[in-house]
């Protein structure tokens, strides 16, 4: 398990914040990262974007296609994280979709983004059962492949807890990401299911955007991850959304202490 996302999950409850890389430009993407540690985040997730992003709701899908039409690339992405890296020692994990990886390159992929400082890899549309062409490659450059487990992962929660790293990415509702009124689903047996198995940090995402929801599943897991909330504060504010989104960050990470 990586140092540093290990740490994330060592001085209470975490707090991850997601964002695209690139929207709405590369230089404040990396704004929005130094703003959300200041604010208290405690790991952050970078979005790498994707035409075709299967588990996103349309917020975050318009977000990849802002970045995409700006120009933004892996590569850059990746000197964009390398430069961050020289700044800060906030844990931080890549978020995006195996056809990314598997074009860039999966072996190429995971050098660059171990050089870059990264953290770990998250690739949500990659099956625990076909994990391994990607999980050989994160091994071999020190990157944790976070593993998800969703309300219908039942049988296979204990499977997939065993061989996890890094963190258990808990999606919350079925569905696409987004932001919900309410999250119904028993989130404290999906994590007690995971502890069975394996000690390891379990954090809550999808669905996730008030305050009260983050108190509410962090009560029930190690950490809350928010997406679609802090997405739609890079739309709604362009250039200008750097400090609402230390406020948001703020609000919800007080919220779960």
């Amino acid at each position: 398990m990586s140092k540093r996302i290990e740490e994330a999950f060592a001085g209470g409850k975490a707090f991850i914040p997601f964002i695209t890389c690139g929207d709405p430009s590369l230089e404040i993407t990396e704004k929005i990262v130094y703003a959300m540690e200041e604010a208290g985040a405690d790991l952050i997730e970078l979005g790498i974007p994707f035409s075709d992003p299967t588990a996103e709701g349309p917020v975050i899908q318009a977000a990849n296609i802002r970045a995409l039409s700006g120009g933004v690339t892996t590569d850059r992405i990746l000197d964009m994280a390398a430069r961050i890296r020289k700044k800060t020692a906030i844990p931080m994990v890549f978020m995006t979709y195996a056809n990314v990886v598997f074009s860039y390159g999966t072996e190429r992929f995971c050098q660059r983004a171990a050089e870059a400082g990264m953290d770990g890899l998250i690739l949500p549309d990659v099956p625990f059962e076909e994990k391994e062409e990607f999980a050989e490659a994160c091994r071999q450059y020190g990157l944790d492949l976070i593993s998800l487990i969703a309300p219908t992962s039942q049988e296979r929660i204990a499977g997939i807890a065993r061989e996890a790293e890094g963190f258990v990415y808990c999606v919350s509702s079925l569905g696409v990401t987004g932001m919900r009124s309410c999250i119904t689903t028993d989130i404290g047996a999906m994590v007690r299911m995971v502890k069975e198995q394996k000690n390891i940090p379990c954090a809550v995402g999808f669905g996730i955007s008030t305050p009260e929801q983050a108190a509410k599943m962090a009560a029930q897991a190690d950490g809350v991850i928010v997406g679609s909330a802090i997405v739609k504060l890079c739309e709604a504010y362009r250039e200008e959304c750097v400090p609402y989104i230390y406020d948001y960050v703020k609000k919800m990470k007080d919220a779960i202490r």
